[in-house]
Formats: structure tokens, C-alpha cells, sequence
């Protein structure tokens, strides 16, 4: 029975790649005259905003060349990643180096955000998989060079403008790590030959997650620490929980625990989950809700109790990978209940795609498919993570 379950999931997910998601994006959102795509579209694809989000040129990238390398299912989705790329590299990069925010259609600068450098760090995921699905190296070897240039932004103390004045409240957040982390294993599949220099960047990632942002005491992943790793639970942004975020760093940890058959991290991550997934999931309505706050307190953002579309789609990975490594049904029972809510919640059959937010009791907030933030990747990931996860798994 478990294997027709797991049978039935392998179809359902290429299927909602294939029938749904991916066409979605290449006839709505691809910019066939400019290059790259662009995200903010309403119900039924119309667009709604022309700016393009740099974030997603890599993270579109990436989506696109991992669907042509685990289903190679049309040509296009090779020149989609493709395209983004050649986008990136044409209007993407200011003049010091440092990647922009957020560009026109025809790519000149609208927002440049020095505090961080995600949009590099996509580009990174972004060239790696295209190396991945297209052969072409000279893609990995940008990828490596740009993924160096961000460790040594991250070094240089005058190099990102702090979120808070660092005198009097140094701080860092849990997302550098989790997405260098997650960077480095595509990384690492990228150029194979440097595996083990990026498992070892892999460990201290992982290391800074476990040892910085993770309260023992009230079992939780909290979202910001003081740059000392102190708990910084006087203020609202130190108190907060994001359990989505918790719970995709988890995955990332569940990845490597399988590849490298590490049994310790693997029991760590899961102990991880079963907290995170406390914090998280709504016994009343369903799904994972946004914001919690670490002492009980009321959470001070107004979105706090909705239900987005990406914090679900890293619970279902989360616990499908749960479930797959650790046999225990559980897990089961835990995929099965956020997979259900969110095939049941977000799909939209008549205009495409997905809805990305709700409120708490499932009713449609706003009807938009995309935004800057929301575009083709949390939903097409899950699927094809959890896709290539359930071939090797039933082979």
C-alpha cells in the first residue's frame, strides 16, 4: 500500500508540474522580448506590474533547468533558465559588483538592497542547476566565483548596511546560513570534484543553525539572534518565529542527513521538526500558520496568523522527507495532513497556478498568483524535490 501511495504522489507532482505550474510561467511570465521573467501577475496571468524581481531570475533559473534535468519534459524550460541568466548578467550586476533588487522590464535599476546579498545567492543556485541540466561548466565555474565573492561580502565589515544600528543592537538573521547552506549542496552537485570543500561549508552552516538560532529550552528556530548568539527576546523582532522558515531549514538538513547517511543529524532535524511543527500547524483550520512570538506573547505583524503558500509547501518536503528516512508513520500522517491542506487550498483550476495568500480560515486574501516575492519556486521546488525524491525512493 505504501508503495502505491508513493506511486500515486510521483505522478501527482509531475502532473502539477508539468499540467499546471511550468506552463503557467512560460506563457505569462516569461519576458520574450527582454529577456527574464516577471512575477507580478494577477489571477489569470495578467500583468500587473512590469519590474522584474532579480531574486527571481535565479530562482526561475534554477526551477527551469531542474525541471528540464529531472524531466526534460520541452526544450523550453532549458531556454527559460537560460534566459534569466543572460538577463542577470546583462542588467542585474552594479557597477561595484553587487547585485540589484528589483530592475525594470528592460533592466535598469530600480531598488538596490545593500543589506543583503540573496540576490546573488540565487543567481549562484540559479547557475549551478543550469550547469547541472545543460552540461555547460562554464556555468558552474560562474557560480563558484560569485558564490566566493559572497563569502567575502560577508567577511568585510563595511560591505552590507545593517538592518539595526550595530552600537546598540548587533544582530543576524537565520536566512544567510539556511540559504548558503542550501546554495552550497546544489553547489556541490554542480562540481562534483570540490565535493568534500563543500561539505565542509555545509557542516559549519548547518553547525551555525543548530548552535545560534536554535532555543533549546522553548524548542523553537528563532529568526534573529544578537551577533553573539545571545537571545534577544526584550524585543519583538528577537522573539520571532517563523515556523515555515524553521521548518525549510529543516529540510535542507533532512537532504544531507540522506545523502550522507548521517543518522545523527537526521535524528537532530527530526527532533527539530516535531518542535517547529508545534509551532506551526493550526489545529483549528488547518496549515501552517506565519508568525508565532517564542514567549507566547501577542505576534506584533499583522499578517501573523495567515497562511502563505510557501510555508506549506516546506512543510510537505519537510515531512515527506521525515516520513522516507525515518519510516515512522508519524510522518506520515504529518505529510499527509499538510499535503492535503494545500492541494485542497492553494491550486487554482480555472485561472492556473496558485494562490499565494490566505487568511487563517482558508478564505482567498487576494487573488494575485505573483508578486516580487512569489513567482516560480517554493511551489515548482516541492514538487520537484519531492518528485526526484520518490523515483530514487521507488527504484
Amino acid at each position: 500500500m505504501e508503495t502505491e501511495r508513493l506511486v500515486a504522489l510521483q505522478e501527482a507532482f509531475k502532473d502539477e508540474l508539468t499540467d499546471n505550474i511550468l506552463p503557467f510561467w512560460l506563457e505569462h511570465g516569461w519576458d520574450t522580448k527582454n529577456g527574464g521573467i516577471q512575477t507580478a501577475l494577477g489571477e489569470d496571468g495578467e500583468l500587473l506590474d512590469s519590474d522584474k524581481s532579480v531574486w527571481f531570475q535565479g530562482r526561475t533559473a534554477w526551477t527551469y533547468a531542474t525541471a528540464y534535468r529531472i524531466i526534460k519534459e520541452d526544450a523550453q524550460y532549458l531556454e527559460m533558465a537560460k534566459s534569466c541568466l543572460d538577463f542577470i548578467e546583462e542588467y542585474c550586476v552594479d557597477s561595484d559588483g553587487r547585485y540589484l533588487f528589483r530592475v525594470t522590464a528592460e533592466g535598469k535599476p530600480v531598488i538596490k538592497r545593500l543589506r543583503y546579498i540573496f540576490s546573488e545567492a540565487f543567481a549562484v543556485l540559479g547557475m549551478a542547476a543550469y550547469s547541472r541540466a545543460s552540461g555547460d561548466l562554464r556555468y558552474a565555474q560562474k557560480a563558484e566565483a560569485l558564490f566566493e565573492q559572497i563569502q567575502r561580502t560577508l567577511k568585510d565589515p563595511d560591505a552590507l548596511v545593517p538592518k539595526f544600528n550595530p552600537e546598540i543592537r548587533s544582530s543576524t538573521g537565520l536566512a544567510v546560513p539556511m540559504i548558503l547552506l542550501v546554495v552550497a549542496q546544489e553547489l556541490r552537485e554542480a562540481v562534483t570534484e570540490r565535493a568534500e570543500y563543500y561539505n565542509v561549508l555545509i557542516d559549519g552552516f548547518i553547525n551555525t543553525i543548530l548552535t545560534t538560532f536554535v532555543d533549546r529550552e522553548r524548542k523553537a528556530i528563532v529568526e534573529q539572534v544578537g551577533m553573539d548568539g545571545s537571545f534577544q527576546y526584550d524585543h519583538l523582532e528577537g522573539r520571532l518565529i517563523n515556523p515555515g522558515h524553521g521548518i525549510e531549514a529543516i529540510w535542507f538538513m533532512l537532504k544531507e542527513a540522506k545523502i550522507r547517511e548521517d543518522k545523527d543529524l537526521e535524528r537532530e532535524a527530526l527532533t527539530l521538526l516535531d518542535w517547529m511543527w508545534e509551532w506551526g500547524w493550526d489545529n483549528e483550520y488547518g496549515g501552517i500558520i506565519y508568525f508565532r512570538d517564542v514567549l507566547g506573547k501577542p505576534s506584533y505583524e499583522y499578517w501573523h496568523d495567515m497562511k502563505f503558500w510557501w510555508p506549506q509547501t516546506e512543510a510537505v518536503l519537510a515531512t515527506l522527507y521525515a516520513w522516507q528516512l525515518s519510516a515512522d508513520q508519524k510522518y506520515r500522517q504529518m505529510f499527509e495532513e499538510v499535503y492535503t491542506y494545500t492541494m485542497n487550498h492553494f491550486p487554482d483550476r480555472k485561472g492556473g497556478e496558485w494562490y499565494g495568500y490566505l487568511h487563517r480560515d482558508g478564505r482567498i486574501s487576494t487573488p494575485l498568483k505573483g508578486t516580487m516575492y512569489k513567482g516560480p519556486f517554493h511551489t515548482p521546488r516541492m514538487f520537484l524535490e519531492g518528485y526526484e525524491m520518490l523515483i530514487k525512493k521507488i527504484e
